[in-house]
């Protein structure tokens, strides 16, 4: 399955004040592993940056002057993204701007929503763990992921912190070992990540010998004989 975590940077919160995408920064899993593969593009807007914005993001207008307009830049997103399954924190905020951006370039495209499938890690988090923080520097230290390079937010950095987060989400308890404060609420804490090496071999399946099932066979039925049954049938 071909998963892609994305994120977006703006020029201020509110898509319905004309408020536009300036980085773009997607990575990709197949079947739960990070390939490598990514997406990143900053993104020339056409109008000023709110001072408010700058202060989260660190993106000035200066820096964007010389960057690509979405036009030009569109293609080769939406082939990116195109049939993979999205999973964005807060989703309705970076759809909205993204859905903006197509419609306002007159594609013949699908609402992302429409022609991908969607998973809200907010949604999630807050289903997982109500009435506390959930957003993403919260989640990191909650599942022991490291953000420690987060001083400002950035479109891929955060894909990238999202991807490892989603994974420590959905990849049930890892461990027994509880932090302090979600021992007395039951939580199970992910210490860390491993990431598995790249090209790594699947594990060997080894086949039983006729020999070990002839003697598999003879010890299920000296269990049989003195207990009257066992709890599974003979091979």
């Amino acid at each position: 399955m071909r998963q892609i975590v994305l994120d977006t940077e703006t020029t201020g919160l509110e898509v319905s004040q004309g408020h536009r995408i300036i980085e773009i920064g997607c990575v990709e899993l197949e079947n739960r592993r990070l390939t490598g593969n990514h997406y990143h593009q900053y993104v020339r807007p056409e109008r000023d940056i709110d001072q408010g914005a700058i202060e989260v993001h660190g993106i000035t207008n200066e820096f964007l002057a010389d960057k690509p307009l979405f036009a030009r830049i569109a293609a080769d997103f939406l082939d990116f993204v195109r049939g993979a399954e999205l999973i964005i924190h807060n989703a309705p905020f970076d759809l909205g701007f993204l859905n903006a951006e197509i419609k306002r370039l007159e594609l013949e495209e699908l609402p992302l929503q429409e022609s991908c499938r969607v998973i809200d890690t907010l949604v999630m988090a807050r289903g997982k763990h109500p009435g506390q923080r959930n957003n993403l520097d919260a989640l990191c230290q909650r599942y022991g992921v490291d953000n420690s390079q987060r001083d400002l937010h950035g479109a891929l950095l955060d894909a990238e912190i999202l991807a490892d987060v989603y994974l420590a989400m959905t990849g049930g308890q890892t461990t027994f070992q509880l932090s302090d404060n979600e021992a007395a609420e039951g939580a199970a804490r992910v210490e860390r990540i491993i990431r598995l090496p790249e090209g790594r071999k699947p594990l060997p399946v080894i086949e039983a010998t006729e020999e070990e099932l002839a003697a598999h066979r003879l010890q299920l039925q000296a269990i049989a004989s003195s207990s009257g049954k066992t709890l599974w049938p003979e091979a």
